[in-house]
């Protein structure tokens, strides 16, 4: 069983301002749907957001409707921006509409990018591309227990990948009860690192009934979990979080979490670095940018 360090090992100065410490800009929101009439007149969970080299470029789930399980399909938007502030969708949206796929997140290696989505029933898949625009489904994700048999069926969603040193890591949720790690050396059989989350609900209030991993980011050679959650004090609210690790395995979460109060209802959090510093966007149900509290907000 893995267990987690606590706050007093790690101390208060394993979690810099520069990752934690954000107000909102004055623009907000930078992304919304398009409103009714559109087949993305609601955007939906994580969407994600990459610099690439001097283009910013936006992947989103868009929806009709109510969504939902029983709701029309969800489907794969793309938008680009010169300054992560402004952005324009793309022509030919939606760009992938073959299957619902929803809560994405992308990785750009060796020059494929790579999606770790969500599908229908909150099983996690896995897209390829060579532009970002067309996509390849691979298909469900192969996720194997610690002695190599399949997890047992049943969700397995929110897909957050991190590639080092050859090796594949995927954090994933099970019905939001926990976060697993596993790993693969070539994204077709992942193999859990631990049976046991490595994240797992509270203690605190804010995250005790519900997490999920959104990104891993390495920052001064620590890694960092942005991740959402919710506590069963209202359920329907969710709050942004962050945990830190050296070893990807063993987590301490940050004492001030939640990095923005609970009842403004943001989650689906991701760090993006602009060049000069970082910037913290969520993204359900609208895109909103958080500048460093220590500058000044535009």
């Amino acid at each position: 069983m893995i267990c987690p360090r606590s706050i007093s090992e790690e101390g208060i100065d394993a979690f810099p301002a520069e990752l934690v410490k954000f107000s909102p800009a004055s623009s907000n929101p930078v992304f919304e749907g398009s409103g009714k009439g559109h087949w993305d007149e609601h955007i939906r969970e994580r969407g994600w957001i990459l610099r690439d080299g001097d283009s910013w470029k936006m992947w989103y789930t868009g929806f009709e409707g109510g969504g939902g399980n029983d709701g029309p399909n969800l489907k794969l938007g793309y938008a680009t921006s010169t300054d992560g502030l402004q952005w324009t969708r793309h022509p030919d949206n939606p760009i992938y509409d073959e299957m619902w796929v929803e809560d994405m997140m992308v990785i750009k290696h060796k020059d494929v990018f790579y999606m770790f989505a969500e599908g229908k029933g909150d099983i996690a898949q896995l897209l390829t591309s060579t532009d970002g625009l067309h996509w390849t489904n691979l298909g469900p994700m192969d996720i194997r227990l610690t002695n190599g048999e399949p997890i047992s069926d049943g969700p397995r969603g929110t897909p957050a990948a991190w590639i080092e040193g050859g090796t594949w890591y995927l954090f994933y949720e099970r019905r939001d009860l926990g976060i697993w790690l596993a790993t693969s050396n070539d994204t077709k059989v992942w193999t859990n690192v631990s049976d046991d989350p490595v994240i797992k609900l509270g203690p605190e209030k804010y995250d005790d009934r519900q997490v999920a991993c959104n990104q891993i980011v390495k920052y001064q050679g620590r890694y960092y979990a942005n991740y959402h959650g919710s506590g069963h004090e209202n359920p329907h609210l969710w709050s942004t979080n962050v945990a830190t690790s050296e070893d990807l395995i063993h987590w301490t979460k940050y004492s001030g979490n939640p990095l923005f109060p609970t009842k403004d209802n943001k989650s689906s959090g991701i760090l993006v670095h602009d060049g000069t510093q970082y910037r913290f966007y969520t993204m359900h149900d609208r895109v909103i940018v958080h500048f460093p509290a220590v500058e000044t907000s535009p």
